[in-house]
């Protein structure tokens, strides 16, 4: 797509008001997006996708007919990026963060609009991968062949959440070190996957660095406290968080 090229959007959403709120705030925030069509169930949607093959759709999770979820499965050739728009939802969420998906929580913020527009703008061509690992994240949750998509500027990784060792946080960005590739710098912060991966025995056992239980050789308790992983890095330990390392590492 060239860069100057409006981005065609499709709304799919049941609540008419909704739909305004959201046509409204495109034409104030974002420009750059030409609104080609709406839809206010999953049928509609689907033939308006099928007709209109817009590059942005916003689906909303719940309608009268189905979900969003439905709709993704009916179409066969998903060649549109996606931005959700849902209620908190927590286990749907996490599938979208696992995922790298966009999401918008109801009621819309401008600023959280504009952050999520811009990411789609430089990841038209790679929003099919993305829909596929959705579909199978929210199939298999807490599964442990679970994977996580990592998104740099130039590619996307599918990791299988037992391959990483740790992360460390760069700023804004978090470094991923994994067993069989080279490390991944995502542009998000550790705090984020920090949240996303605690409960698969992840611990944050430093502000800089969190490191995944499975992959631990030993820790070493002299001067504060280090970690020793299994790729032979030492990793630091907060004095705070030597007590309760000590404890997540005795459950496993």
């Amino acid at each position: 797509m060239e860069s100057n090229a409006k981005i065609t959007t499709l709304i799919v959403d049941d609540e008419d008001r909704a739909r305004e709120t959201i046509k409204e705030m495109l034409a104030i925030y974002c420009p750059e997006l030409e609104l080609i069509g709406e839809a206010n169930s999953v049928i509609s949607g689907i033939q308006q996708i099928k007709t209109l093959q817009p590059d942005l759709v916003f689906l909303d999770i719940k309608m009268p007919d189905g979900t969003g979820f439905d709709l993704l499965n009916r179409i066969e050739k998903k060649r549109f990026a996606l931005i959700f728009l849902t209620a908190y939802d927590e286990y749907a969420v996490k599938a979208f963060r696992f995922s790298a998906i966009d999401y918008l929580l109801k009621p819309l913020d401008p600023d959280e609009l504009i952050t999520s527009v811009d990411r789609v703008k430089h990841s038209l061509e790679t929003e099919k991968e993305q829909l596929s690992q959705l579909l199978d994240n929210l199939k298999s949750i807490k599964k442990d062949s679970k994977k996580i998509i990592l998104k740099t500027a130039e590619s996307i990784f599918l990791v299988n959440i037992h391959d990483i060792l740790r992360c460390e946080a760069t700023g804004n960005y978090t470094k991923f070190f994994l067993t069989n590739q080279k490390p991944v710098l995502v542009s998000r912060t550790l705090k984020e996957y920090d949240d996303l991966l605690s409960e698969f025995q992840f611990f944050r056992v430093h502000q800089s660095h969190l490191v995944n239980l499975n992959h631990v050789v030993r820790l070493d308790k002299a001067d504060g406290g280090t970690l020793i992983m299994k790729d032979e890095v030492s990793v630091p330990v907060s004095t705070r968080k030597k007590e309760s390392l000590i404890k997540a590492l005795s459950e496993i």
